[in-house]
């Protein structure tokens, strides 16, 4: 299995606690494809939302094709449907609901040439929570370079 990957979400795991991931399918159109074939795609702003039973993908920006008639309109922002079985939807609508979790775009990729986006359902972090994993970081780095520097001699 082939994945190459066109974005990740680099914020998502700054912002949110992320508990688990699902892949899930894009309905997309054909200059779409392309244009994510050129890696031309924001994620970063995108977010995913149940809107009578289905589950969609808004605000993800995928900008036109270059080469695509000129005649056709094009919203690089529109709603997209997001492909998954219905036993996967209604337990993140069902998880959403009870536990105030936001699914999170966290990756996009091409794999055995479908588009998939990786969802993580996760709930939204504190500033104090951030600050903490910024301080917990830093420890890990001190405690790796004083590591190596005893190693070395």
């Amino acid at each position: 299995m082939a994945v190459k990957m066109i974005a990740t979400n680099k914020r998502a795991h700054r912002n949110y606690e992320i508990s688990e991931t699902h892949e899930a399918g894009i309905a997309l159109r054909g200059s779409e494809v392309k244009s994510l074939r050129e890696s031309k795609v924001q994620i970063s702003d995108a977010y995913a939302r149940f809107e009578s039973g289905q589950l969609w993908l808004i605000s993800l920006h995928i900008a036109p094709y270059t080469r695509a008639s000129s005649h056709v309109r094009y919203d690089p922002t529109r709603k997209r449907k997001l492909l998954m079985h219905r036993a996967e939807l209604d337990r993140l609508f069902s998880k959403t609901e009870q536990d105030h979790l936001v699914l999170v775009p966290m990756a996009l990729y091409f794999k055995e040439n479908r588009a998939k986006l990786e969802i993580g359902l996760g709930r939204g972090k504190k500033t104090v929570d951030k600050r903490q994993d910024i301080a917990k970081r830093d420890a890990d780095r001190e405690a790796r370079r004083e590591l190596a520097s005893r190693n070395r001699g």
